[in-house]
């Protein structure tokens, strides 16, 4: 099978930072299911392995933690799944990713994908959808599917890095699911316009001094942050107009963060990492399966959209080389999705 991956860990201005293979197809074994690639998206982690992580000996690493496609071999304990079943998922870090034609995945971390999207619009969903819901409904224990109860109502959450592909959904699941007030962080006029389409119900520009912005929205204090990149530039911020007793959820990876600065309001610190589940294969790895089966009928009922924000077309060395130079340069929009072989 072919696959897109590297042996050494180059800059991405390197054009062959990225390569095309061609490697012996594996076979389902245990839980795991053989699924045919069909679309794909890529994703900052993508970038921070490739930079960060060398492959031994020889060895090729693939690269990819959000696809869609065909199950076409299954396990002997494979339960829920079923050859022919289209199904979707992110995958795990510690496992050779989905940029190839073939992936083995765990049944319990996977679900059958939205009927009524495309292969490339439903690429775009596994990693963000699971890591945005995990952050607010887990760690920041926000209040879910409530809306009609009114419960949640004085909630006020600001979304830090709202037009990526974390905020895309995370904008939706707040308007959709919970009665807060949502901020979002925008700074170019794509981007502010973006993050209010998806359910911002007020924007304020993260290249200027958030604090002073927020306090003049006259809307009291916050209560949430979703912090999604720079955290470490921003716990200032974060501090001034936190309510006290606050949650603050972050996914970035930040040099150095001083917590005794959230000491004095009681602001609570909270990691949300996605992969945590399948990396130590915990007790309740299933419950991403379940998380993604919710996403898949919100997505047909129409309450979610998918956060497609560029089609780079198919599945090779050359466009994902491209994906990755627009993550680094910090332009993009929504997901990047690539699509067929």
């Amino acid at each position: 099978m072919k696959v897109i991956g590297y042996t050494s860990s180059l800059p991405i201005t390197d054009d062959n930072a990225l390569q095309s293979f061609d490697i012996e197809t594996p076979t389902a074994t245990g839980r795991d299911v053989l699924v045919k690639v069909n679309a794909i998206a890529v994703n900052p982690v993508d970038c921070k392995i490739r930079q960060r992580v060398t492959p031994q000996n020889g060895d090729i690493k693939v690269l990819g933690w959000d696809a869609v496609g065909e199950i076409t071999h299954i396990g002997d304990e494979v339960e829920n799944f079923a050859i022919g079943d289209r199904v979707f998922y992110a995958g795990d870090l510690t496992r050779q990713g989905s940029n190839a034609e073939f992936q083995l995945v765990d049944e319990r971390i996977i679900a059958k994908a939205p009927t009524t999207l495309s292969d490339s619009d439903v690429a775009a969903l596994p990693l963000t959808a699971i890591t945005a819901w995990e952050l607010l409904f887990t760690h920041l224990a926000l209040p879910k599917e409530t809306v009609e109860h009114g419960s949640g109502a004085n909630d006020i959450v600001l979304v830090v890095g709202a037009a990526g592909g974390v905020g895309s959904i995370m904008l939706q699941l707040l308007k959709k699911l919970t009665n807060a007030t949502v901020i979002a962080t925008a700074s170019r006029e794509s981007s502010k316009q973006w993050v209010t389409n998806l359910g911002a119900d007020y924007v304020v520009d993260h290249t200027q001094p958030l604090a002073a912005q927020i306090e003049r929205l006259g809307i009291g204090q916050v209560t949430h942050v979703a912090s999604l990149n720079h955290t470490d530039s921003y716990v200032d911020d974060y501090v001034a107009v936190m309510k006290p007793m606050g949650k603050i959820a972050l996914i970035d990876d930040p040099e150095a963060l001083d917590i005794k600065k959230l000491k004095q309001k009681s602001l609570s610190l909270h990691w949300e990492f996605m992969f945590t589940r399948s990396m130590f294969t915990t007790e309740d790895m299933d419950e991403q399966g379940k998380l993604l089966s919710e996403v898949a009928q919100l997505i047909d009922n129409g309450v979610l959209k998918t956060t497609v924000g560029k089609h780079l077309g198919a599945i090779n060395a050359q466009n994902i080389i491209h994906a990755h130079r627009e993550l680094e340069a910090g332009r993009a929009i929504g997901k990047l999705v690539l699509e067929g072989f």
